[in-house]
């Protein structure tokens, strides 16, 4: 669980992630808000690199695509 890639993942991702969480906090922006948290959060339930990578892209994309 601490090999080097799935930490370094993890760092990237949850840094979006909180970039997101920001945002979507003083923009008053939902999707974006909780697509942040989710990105901050996921990568402690998810252990492989390639599945977390694949999330951590989708997860990019949703405030894009979602509108509310």
């Amino acid at each position: 669980m601490f090999d080097t890639n799935y930490l370094l993942i993890s760092l990237v991702f949850s840094s979006i992630g909180l970039g997101y969480f920001i945002y979507g906090k003083k923009q008053k922006h939902n999707v974006a808000y909780y697509t942040g948290l989710c990105m901050m959060f996921y990568p402690y339930v998810i252990s492989n690199a390639m599945l977390m990578i694949t999330i951590g892209i989708a997860l990019m994309f949703v405030p894009k695509f979602v509108r509310l």
